[in-house]
């Protein structure tokens, strides 16, 4: 039994499905197309991690006989954050704290105390948010008033500029 090429082409011809017509407004349409500028920067998104140290430094001196419950402070980058070797957070970067407790000095020898909060850090247009607290203390001089007098006091707690604290990046942000 021969079978001719002739019969096998016209029986894959009858076994095939004949596409039906498409509307005219969908031939019209035209299929979205993404810029390859566009999808680099899709592909390329990368995100720095939760928990990245990040060293600051205090802009100015701060004082628990000056400053007050909620005011917000500065702080810049000391090192570079660098993520994959690409610097993510350069150095001199400004990042936000909040003064979030204050106790003044008191009779008795007690100190003054204050805690600054972290809030976040702003570099290359994204803010990073960050977490971390940091507290000042002054120098009690509790055996001073016991062997003294009770009208003797503790030292304010002040934070003197420059001074390096660290706060950590309080959740994965996409740079």
């Amino acid at each position: 039994m021969t079978i001719s090429i002739f019969a096998l082409a016209a029986a894959a011809a009858a076994q095939a499905v004949v596409p039906q017509a498409m509307p005219a407004t969908e031939m019209t349409q035209q299929p979205t197309i993404i810029a390859p500028a566009q999808a680099t920067a899709v592909a390329a998104q990368r995100f720095l991690a939760g928990g990245t140290q990040v060293s600051l430094a205090a802009v100015q001196e701060l004082s628990s006989k000056h400053i007050k419950q909620g005011d917000h402070y500065k702080f810049t980058v000391v090192n570079d954050v660098v993520d994959h070797g690409t610097v993510v957070i350069p150095r001199g970067s400004i990042a936000d704290g909040v003064v979030s407790m204050k106790t003044g000095r008191a009779i008795g020898g007690k100190s003054g105390k204050f805690d600054i909060t972290f809030a976040s850090v702003t570099a290359n247009g994204v803010t990073f948010p960050l977490m971390g607290t940091h507290r000042q203390e002054g120098k009690g001089n509790t055996v001073g008033a016991l062997l003294g007098s009770i009208w003797i006091s503790g030292t304010s707690a002040v934070m003197l500029p420059g001074q390096i604290v660290t706060a950590m990046i309080k959740e994965q942000t996409a740079y």
